[in-house]
């Protein structure tokens, strides 16, 4: 924090002067991080901003929630001395930690963005750390050349540390202290979302877009484990375009790939942590040492554990007439975790329905309600003591309903009521016959 501190402050003492302007307007091909981005996906290649020399800009996220949730379970008791291992943290209802992101977007030269996001609070981490960064191209006028010129008319890069394009649910989720753009308070159960090193392509005509990536596959990377990391491949196919003044319609298909990794995180790459603190969670685990909140993160959330190879493919449309929205993800994951043959033979396939329906009231649409299904179903990894046993495929159902209140474009009030239940998990499984239920309420501001 103290590194942080000093070198914003460094960065705000310079005499920016000729150099650069510190700002809150907008960046050229910018997703604005306020009510403005909503429904935003891509950054559209609309040159509505006009280049005037380096520009710095500063942005927030800060979020609140006040939880009170209740969970319970039927689990068999395992016990080490006079602690139940699957005996669920006793939990009241209460404040959450406040989260908090710095955004930090610099506008270097004419169609040439850098994009750094740094968790200042998270839920895992206690101290400040970064997302990740991008240097985003959709324009290279510094080449002279009149071919690649028109190319760009069309045509985005990406390269950096970035959030993964795998589907569109990742532009509606809540991104630690970003809240602003998800309708609920939850993100999915089984929650696509990393950030990876690597480069994408986005082309865009006339409605139709067309999305390739190539990235290491992890969060870090690495150079350890030689000959056990393979390329990530990502692509996406869609269509989105303003039918009529009153019908938007987007359809978008994607897969992500690859054949091996140390440990991938396609659905475990949140590293902010979850926002249904500690449900389902133990009170110990079996070193005796208490959970806290930091520990058990991904609370709500379920990982399928397909860290070594995985295909996973997701269709989503979005539909908005008038108020009304409906966002859908269908999706299907396929693969092997990184226990070795011996213990994982053949791939494992998870499922993943979920839809959303959001109503938005008023002329400015400033108040919605909205309501949210969510079911995944799968089969959980081997135990690596008893190879070759097949565990419990499991089913996870969420109900999620509530609403909001954008107070002005850079702040909204929300509340859910939300339950999830847990089916087929092993009597010995904490969360065999597990449930968690009540309201949430969020109050999140991003600028």
């Amino acid at each position: 924090m103290k590194k942080l501190a000093l070198s914003l402050g460094l960065l705000l003492g310079l005499n920016m002067g000729a150099m650069a302007q510190l700002t809150l307007s907008d960046m050229q091909y910018f997703r604005p991080y306020d009510k403005r981005g909503l429904n935003v996906f891509e950054t559209s290649k609309a040159d509505t901003t006009a280049f005037e020399g380096i520009k710095v800009r500063l942005g927030g996220g800060f979020a609140q929630q006040f939880q009170g949730l209740q969970h319970r379970n039927t689990a068999t008791a395992i016990m080490q001395g006079e602690n139940n291992l699957n005996q669920l943290m006793p939990i009241e209802n209460g404040f959450n930690l406040a989260t908090a992101n710095l955004n930090l977007d610099v506008q270097l030269a004419d169609g040439i963005r850098l994009n750094l996001v740094t968790y200042l609070s998270s839920r895992h981490h206690p101290e400040t750390w970064v997302k990740g960064g991008f240097i985003q191209v959709d324009k290279a006028e510094f080449l002279n050349s009149d071919f690649v010129n028109s190319v760009f008319q069309n045509l985005t890069l990406r390269v950096g540390h970035m959030e993964i394009n795998y589907g569109d649910a990742h532009f509606r989720r809540t991104d630690n202290a970003h809240a602003l753009h998800n309708s609920f308070v939850g993100n999915y159960i089984m929650d696509a979302f990393t950030t990876e090193i690597g480069a994408e392509a986005i082309y865009q005509y006339k409605g139709f877009l067309a999305i390739g990536s190539v990235t290491g596959g992890e969060i870090q990377g690495g150079i350890q484990s030689p000959g056990q990391r393979k390329p990530s491949f990502i692509g996406k196919i869609g269509y989105d375009n303003q039918l009529a003044q009153d019908l938007r319609v987007r359809l978008t298909g994607s897969v992500y790939t690859t054949g091996g990794s140390v440990r991938n995180t396609l659905y475990g790459g949140d590293r902010a942590g979850s926002r249904y603190y500690l449900v389902m969670d133990p009170a110990r685990v079996a070193s005796g040492t208490a959970v806290t909140t930091a520990t058990h993160f991904t609370s709500g959330h379920i990982n399928p554990g397909l860290t070594n190879s995985i295909t996973a493919l997701v269709v989503n449309p979005f539909v908005k007439y008038k108020g009304i929205e409906f966002f859908g993800n269908f999706e299907q994951a396929k693969g092997k975790g990184r226990l070795g043959a011996a213990n994982e033979p053949e791939d494992r396939t998870w499922r993943q329905l979920g839809t959303d329906l959001v109503y938005r009231i008023g002329a400015n649409e400033n108040f919605y309600i909205a309501g949210r299904y969510n079911v995944v179903n799968g089969r959980l990894a081997p135990n690596a003591a008893t190879p070759n046993v097949q565990n419990n495929e499991v089913t996870l159902s969420r109900v999620q309903v509530g609403g909001g209140w954008f107070v002005t474009k850079n702040i909204l009030a929300k509340a859910e009521y939300v339950k999830q239940q847990y089916k087929d998990f092993a009597p010995t499984d904490i969360r065999h016959g597990g449930q968690f239920n009540g309201f949430m309420i969020e109050g999140a501001i991003s600028f």
